[in-house]
């Protein structure tokens, strides 16, 4: 019932209607850690105070050396992956100076921070006066709080003049910078006593900063959280994966890549069970000899309710695991186990403990018959003043024999119910064709364009068009099982390929790179299907 209206961010400050504007951000990551050290908790009966854990974990900075940032916040992506492992960070400084370097401006300078960090002879200061305020980040100016301290002891800024620059910095108005600019340069000549020439060189390294500083607090309170996700990764990393999880669920293009992420760690990734999965991911501890992993949750599932999966969880919880498909099917009743949810279950391996999902889905009438039956005598059962006196006689389950569903077909409906594939994949069938082509990441990764390219994968997608001349052309997605990548085929190869332009078909292309916009495709000239005689 309250009012509510928005101000662009220059007239909702003091330079429009005066009034003091906050940013709150919401960040996933807090979610993540919380959720995380509770597993730990739950599972190892250990208490993280994740606010107080030391600063100097090796195996954290291992880990980042390493690269393995996926699923960090603040810290991951190809970009600032690369400057991790050439920085091999020490110290939560590092991760602090990296937070505020990579932004556009700022980070010109961190391959200086890091050719400083490695040798010291290269930390120099213009001034003996920077010293102090640039020690820590070797003599890089990394802050917006460096720039205020440097106006201050160098140019005799008071603090409110200080303030005034930070904020014309953060502004990035040219004209106010330009009036800052002679200002500072006058106070470096009459107040620091720098040459002019000397002056505009440390101008220069402040410069940088217009694009975009950070502030030392702010850095300050983003590296400390994107140390702890690294210390739980790397401590304790199946708790902290299948948080990550949970937190993406119902993003298949994130939950596919966190699950590579996982096979790349060595932490398995199993699908639903009836008697392990709860709600989101959850972890099976580490028992009889196998390490723990990471199982998906019965909320995972499409077309399957929050409501019947919190029945099947409270049930185990009460009464112990099911023991068979019967069992199951006797014990959690109700209208909301329907044929839809009850084939979800099978067709995703939720029974897969107990019996064959061929088997299953063939017998799908009887179990639904026999679940209609067991729920009609509980009812009778209830109602009745004497209890069991009253339930009628109820028949075995009895499941006619019946071939096992394909390996492909397991799959496709695991990828149509999980919208990824997680006993497998279509192209493990084809491992020896894959090495012997480039990856799609190595193609992605090559900025030549036009080179003639070979690679190999999945069909993902296929959006068909019409050229102006009327003719059929379509833009196809083609996936490993590690990256994707666009392919344009052009009315004439269209034509020649229209056949295996089919998602699920599992191809080899061949054509030529194309980069528009910093984003790879390739120009179909040839495609073949995995297993046919090689391409001419």
């Amino acid at each position: 019932g309250k009012l509510i209206t928005q101000y662009e961010m220059h007239s909702v400050g003091e330079d429009g209607v005066g009034l003091l504007k906050f940013d709150f951000l919401g960040i996933k990551n807090l979610s993540i850690l919380a959720e995380a050290v509770r597993r730990v908790r739950v599972i190892h009966k250990i208490e993280i105070d994740i606010e107080n854990i030391h600063t100097d974990d090796k195996k954290t900075f291992a880990m980042l050396a390493r690269g393995e940032t996926m699923g960090l916040f603040q810290l991951n992506g190809s970009g600032m992956t690369a400057f991790l492992k050439q920085l091999r960070p020490t110290s939560i400084h590092d991760i602090n100076a990296m937070v505020a370097l990579y932004r556009p401006g700022p980070m010109e300078s961190i391959p200086q921070y890091i050719e400083r960090k490695h040798n010291a002879n290269l930390v120099t200061f213009l001034d003996p006066r920077l010293e102090t305020i640039l020690d820590r980040s070797y003599g890089v100016i990394t802050y917006q709080d460096d720039v205020m301290m440097i106006a201050r002891e160098l140019a005799g800024y008071s603090w409110l003049e200080a303030d005034m620059l930070r904020k014309a910095m953060g502004k990035k108005i040219p004209a106010v910078m330009e009036a800052e600019k002679e200002k500072l340069l006058k106070g470096f000549v009459e107040f620091g006593k720098l040459t002019p020439s000397l002056g505009e060189k440390l101008w220069k390294l402040i410069e940088p900063f217009a694009a975009y500083g950070f502030n030392k607090a702010h850095a300050a309170s983003y590296g400390r959280v994107a140390y702890q996700t690294a210390y739980m990764k790397a401590n304790y990393p199946v708790e902290y994966m299948s948080a990550v999880l949970t937190a993406d669920a119902g993003d298949t293009e994130k939950i596919s890549e966190i699950i590579h992420e996982c096979e790349r760690m060595g932490i398995e990734v199993l699908p639903p069970d009836i008697n392990e999965s709860f709600g989101p991911f959850s972890v099976v501890p580490a028992h009889d000899g196998e390490p723990a992993r990471i199982r998906f949750g019965l909320t995972t599932i499409k077309n399957f309710g929050e409501g019947i999966a919190e029945s099947i969880i409270e049930e185990r919880k009460a009464k112990g695991p099911f023991t068979s498909v019967a069992d199951f099917l006797t014990r959690v009743t109700g209208k909301n186990l329907n044929k839809k949810s009850l084939e979800a279950l099978i067709m995703t391996g939720c029974f897969d403990r107990f019996e064959e999902r061929g088997v299953l889905l063939h017998n799908l009438e009887t179990l639904l018959a026999f679940h209609k039956e067991q729920s009609a005598g509980r009812e009778s059962s209830q109602e009745s003043l004497f209890g069991g006196l009253a339930h009628a006689e109820v028949h075995a389950l009895v499941l006619q024999p019946a071939l096992n569903i394909t390996k492909i077909d397991r799959l496709r409906s695991e990828k149509e119910l999980l919208g990824v594939y997680v006993s497998g994949h279509p192209l493990d069938a084809f491992e020896d064709e894959l090495k012997k082509r480039p990856t799609i990441a190595q193609i992605r990764a090559d900025e030549r364009n036009g080179i003639p390219v070979i690679t190999a994968g999945m069909i993902e997608s296929v959006r068909e068009l019409l050229t102006k001349k009327g003719d059929r052309m379509a833009f196809v997605m083609v996936g490993d099982k590690d990256d994707m990548i666009e392919l344009v085929a052009f009315p004439e190869v269209f034509q020649s390929s229209k056949d295996l332009l089919v998602p699920g078909t599992c191809v080899a292309v061949k054509g030529r790179l194309s980069i528009r916009n910093d984003e790879p495709t390739i120009a179909l000239e040839k495609m073949k299907a995995l297993g046919a005689s090689e391409m001419t």
